[in-house]
């Protein structure tokens, strides 16, 4: 095919429109035409288009590798992208359930504190009034113990005043027999 298409180029050449016999080494055009063509002969004998075409192919298939290789590290970008945004999502929502698990903690620690402190003033309020019940006794009981000490006080000066030597002695042997009454 591309000997053809130089045969077929040759007769459009400014070459054949010269004037005077073309075949001549007197005729430069000529001369141009046979040197060109033995430099393109050259060429193809030396396989230089199949060089250039295979070079080129080469080069084709390095840049569609590296093509290949860009759409893959692309994709693989995109998969470690996609994984990383679902690992913070994941991430964020274990952040809020953590979050509102301490809210509720707090909340539940708040209202376990309010009713310590109502169970401890109740404590403190009870021990308080058993203190006030135990001075109040104490008190009523020192006062009796006053009341009795005095009267005791009082009713031996009477008796001292009133008692003889006789009254003494009937009033003792009356304890001793009430004594042993009660104790038979």
């Amino acid at each position: 095919m591309k000997k053809l298409s130089i045969l077929l180029a040759l007769p459009a050449t400014p070459v054949l429109a010269a004037e005077g016999p073309f075949v001549s080494m007197q005729n430069s055009e000529f001369v141009v035409t046979i040197a060109f063509v033995a430099f393109v002969a050259l060429l193809v004998y030396l396989k230089v288009p199949g060089r250039l075409t295979s070079m080129l192919d080469a080069r084709a298939a390095a840049i569609k590798a590296e093509l290949d290789e860009a759409r893959s590290l692309r994709e693989e970008a995109k998969s470690i992208l996609a994984t990383y945004e679902r690992r913070q999502k994941e991430v964020q929502e274990q952040a809020d359930r953590i979050v509102a698990q301490a809210k509720d903690e707090a909340l539940a620690a708040a209202s376990q504190a309010k009713a310590d402190l109502k169970a401890s003033i109740a404590r403190r309020l009870a021990s308080a009034t058993e203190q006030i019940a135990s001075a109040e006794a104490a008190a009523i009981r020192q006062v009796r113990e006053q009341a009795v000490t005095v009267a005791v006080s009082a009713a031996g000066d009477v008796l001292a005043r009133q008692m003889t030597a006789e009254g003494v002695s009937s009033s003792i042997d009356d304890a001793i027999a009430q004594v042993e009454a009660r104790l038979h």
